[in-house]
């Protein structure tokens, strides 16, 4: 992700727990598979989990409760 506006979008998305839209995103920006854009924001995902932790809406078991890839 080089482009900065993406990148703060879809921080965004990551840290409103909006997974499907932050992957559609990055799909698209990315013009890669859905695994690979999914693979992305994991990534991303973690970074911010790291730099940022008390920014996200909730822990981290909550987050991914209820998505299935």
């Amino acid at each position: 992700m080089t482009d900065g506006t993406t990148v703060d979008v879809v921080d965004a998305q990551i840290l409103d727990k909006q997974i499907i839209l932050g992957i559609k995103i990055l799909r698209e920006h990315l013009g890669c598979s859905l695994q690979d854009a999914l693979r992305a924001y994991t990534d991303r995902y973690e970074v911010l989990r790291e730099q940022r932790p008390d920014d996200f809406v909730c822990g981290r078991d909550e987050y991914w409760a209820g998505f299935f890839s």
